[in-house]
């Protein structure tokens, strides 16, 4: 495999540039058009007049977590704790949002050299209960902290409620984590404004930004133009804004990502693989890992759990599957184990050089500079990524998970 040096996917990006807060509406953004290798600017409003004839789109219809957690010592020191990933009791992330008692995450710690070895608590409402809340740091090198909560009293002693799950605690007590690069507070209109509209499945720790362009127009739009969309999830997280630190970006250590597809999905997906258009890099991740898992499946490995290390697709670009064979191998495989959905991890890396056997284009924002994503697109449109990013620049686009969006068919 040959090295791509970090320095050929750079590019100056104006700190003014950058989109500190959504269009409002959501649909008023610009939108650049990359398509028969014309660059051409459009409203984003516009979107399905340039749809190609059996467009399917793919959402991801993860969550936004509030996953920044404070918690103030006795001394008055802030701790701030940021949700990774669940360890305990699961380390599916449906499953752990609704624990009722305790759950264990990984995690970043702010200030956690003053967090020596005591218990972290808070007091606050949730419904109609106060609760206590409490947060352990259980293992000191992996970042491990474990919650736990209880209901101290309820206002109706008649009707006591049952005990909150942990995304009824995060929703009260966490803030929305936005991008670092945004440099502010999140303020309550983050609240919504970072989340898409078709949001579903708690989970992420960043938004898929490609998304939050689409409004109940858009929709009515796509099905007034018999476009077909479907929805799968991928939970976002923090590794997502990971900067690129070696010269040879095949070295970058890529951050895994938890994917949840049903089984339905996969049908429809089939039947609509013509032309598959996922709206965002995760949706686009997703679908290209959900292949190599056919190919897994085909290849007879005694492995059958759903996991695509960063560089499998390279190792097995031997395995001739189309798309749709792929995909039957899946089915057959849900099927002969009563499956109505597959969970799944990827670390899936895609830069140059990589085919694409499922997408054929992307709607998705405009990345930071030598960043994961800039590789992604670098692979799906070539070279002329640098004129799509000039063209944008030179006509006032706005960059990054608040900017404009762009549709991509190469």
């Amino acid at each position: 495999m040959e090295n791509l040096n970090l320095d050929s996917y750079t590019y100056n990006l104006p700190d003014e540039r950058i989109a500190r807060f959504p269009a409002e509406p959501r649909d008023s953004s610009k939108l650049l058009i990359y398509k028969d290798l014309e660059t051409k600017e459009e409203r984003f409003s516009n979107l399905v007049n340039h749809l190609p004839e059996k467009s399917f789109l793919i959402f991801n219809n993860t969550k936004v977590i509030p996953a920044r957690l404070f918690f103030r010592k006795e001394t008055g020191a802030i701790i701030e704790i940021f949700l990774l990933n669940p360890v305990e009791p699961s380390n599916i992330v449906s499953q752990v949002m609704e624990s009722t008692q305790t759950c264990t995450w990984a995690c970043m710690i702010g200030n956690k050299k003053k967090w020596k070895n005591e218990v972290l608590s808070s007091e606050f409402r949730v419904l109609n209960s106060e609760l206590d809340f409490s947060a352990e740091l259980v293992d000191f090198e992996k970042n491990f902290v474990k919650f736990s909560w209880k209901t101290k009293n309820s206002t109706n002693h008649k009707n006591p409620i049952n005990p909150s799950s942990f995304a009824e605690i995060v929703r009260e007590f966490g803030k929305i984590p936005l991008p670092p690069y945004l440099n502010r507070e999140a303020n309550q209109k983050d609240t919504e404004a970072y989340q898409t509209v078709y949001s579903q499945n708690d989970g992420a720790v960043a938004a898929p930004t490609a998304g939050l362009h689409f409004t109940e127009k858009i929709f009515g739009d796509l099905k007034e133009k018999n476009i077909k969309y479907d929805f799968l999830t991928l939970h976002v997280g923090a590794g997502t804004f990971q900067p690129i630190k070696v010269q040879n970006v095949v070295e970058h250590t890529m951050h895994s990502e938890q994917i949840v597809f049903s089984k339905q999905f996969i049908i429809n997906l089939l039947e609509n693989i013509d032309f598959v258009i996922p709206v965002g890099t995760t949706s686009l991740r997703s679908l290209e890992s959900l292949y190599w898992f056919g190919v897994k499946l085909y290849n007879e490995t005694s492995e059958k759990r759903f996991f695509i290390e960063k560089l499998f697709p390279y190792k097995n670009h031997h395995f001739l599957l189309t798309a749709k064979e792929s995909l039957q191998e899946i089915i057959n495989f849900m099927e002969e184990n009563n499956l109505e959905e597959i969970i799944g991890e990827t670390e899936i890396f895609i830069f140059p050089g990589y085919q694409f056997k499922i997408c054929k284009g992307i709607i998705t924002n405009f990345h930071q500079p030598q960043s994961t994503l800039i590789l992604l697109i670098a692979a799906l449109v070539g070279n002329n990524w640098k004129n799509i990013y000039d063209f944008a620049l030179k006509n006032d686009f706005r960059f990054l998970s608040y900017g404009d969006s762009s549709l991509l068919i190469p």
